[in-house]
């Protein structure tokens, strides 16, 4: 798991290896999405430069398109929200939106996939991309995480069990993807909901400290379950609790000056992250259980510009989210067989 600057995406990524003989690509890692996929040839409509070839069923000794009455062409529309297409040759088609725009068509397949490990899976259903438009970045694709059968974890819970982990790293730093369960020292776990969207990961946000002090919300101004998401960047938090953590973080950075508002972020500083952070409170965010994320200033700030930070948390247009940059550094554990998640600090850096 690292960060996506090399294929200049601001999300996280993995390498993956598909096909027989297996060749790797680098893939974007998201929690919130469901069904996995590639740019694959012909690319018949439109492929994004990508780093290193593009993947060509036809060099894979492995490769079998899905057909449009098999199980999976049946589940596409729980997997994608989108329904399923069916080609005059019998292939499923498949699409996937995403909310920023973004979207990848093609056809649903399976072929040989090839973890870090070396072990390989196969049979593994994904999505063989013919029109990938939006911000991939230089990457091959995606791998999606959520809880869904057709999810690249679900795929691989029979043989590495229902849960996974990872940690975030910074932008200097390397991190990791784990699937399956293992122990880790010092995680504390809540409890894992089903909100709005069944496959997604929803915990409840139980308060936020300010120096050691809850902020003067109710209980009840955190709203419902909170989605936590390695593919969104900047927390959203329901708006009379962004405003009481916008005001409380001001206060405590009364000597630093303010800086204009940039896009959906409006309380920002002058200074770089490393000057403004030396002036940043403790901030923690408390879940339902007692599990926290303890957010040191890289995980509450972000540079705009090298004379411009910002709070890293924006108001909620509607579900709370749990940004990446929250997660930072942390472990995060995902035991879906349980219905846990948990946090530890020190996973990487």
């Amino acid at each position: 798991m690292n960060p996506g600057q090399s294929v200049s995406v601001g999300n996280y990524v993995a390498k993956i290896g598909l096909g027989t003989p297996s060749r790797a690509y680098i893939v974007v890692v998201d929690t919130g999405s469901s069904l996995s996929w590639i740019q694959c040839q012909p690319c018949r409509v439109s492929c994004h430069a990508q780093q290193g070839p593009i993947f060509d069923p036809a060099s894979s000794n492995t490769y079998r398109a899905s057909t449009c009455k098999s199980d999976e062409c049946m589940g596409l529309q729980s997997a994608t929200l989108n329904p399923n297409g069916c080609t005059s040759s019998n292939t499923c088609l498949y699409q996937a939106s995403y909310g920023d725009g973004s979207m990848s068509v093609g056809y649903l397949s399976r072929d040989t996939l090839t973890l870090n490990s070396g072990q390989s899976v196969p049979g593994f259903i994904y999505g063989c991309g013919q029109d990938n438009e939006g911000l991939f970045g230089a990457s091959a694709g995606l791998v999606g995480l959520a809880r869904n059968k057709l999810s690249m974890l679900a795929q691989l819970a029979p043989k590495y069990g229902y849960a996974f982990s990872y940690c975030l790293p910074t932008t200097s730093s390397t991190g990791y993807l784990s699937i399956g369960a293992s122990a880790v020292p010092g995680a504390k776990f809540t409890n894992m909901y089903n909100g709005v969207d069944a496959s997604l990961y929803s915990l409840k946000l139980t308060s936020i400290e300010v120096g050691g002090r809850a902020l003067a919300v109710s209980g009840r101004a955190y709203g419902g379950p909170t989605i936590i998401d390695s593919g969104t960047v900047i927390s959203r938090i329901q708006p009379e609790v962004y405003d009481a953590l916008s005001r409380a973080v001001a206060r405590a950075m009364a000597g630093v000056a303010r800086a204009p508002a940039y896009s959906i972020l409006d309380t920002c500083f002058k200074g770089s992250a490393a000057r403004v952070g030396a002036r940043a409170p403790a901030v923690k965010m408390v879940f339902e259980g007692g599990a926290e994320l303890d957010l040191k200033p890289q995980n509450l700030l972000i540079d705009i510009d090298s004379g411009t930070t910002c709070l890293a948390f924006a108001k909620a247009s509607g579900v709370a989210i749990v940004g990446n940059r929250q997660q930072q550094t942390f472990r995060v554990v995902y035991d879906v067989a349980r219905s846990k998640i948990g946090f530890a600090p020190g996973g990487c850096s």
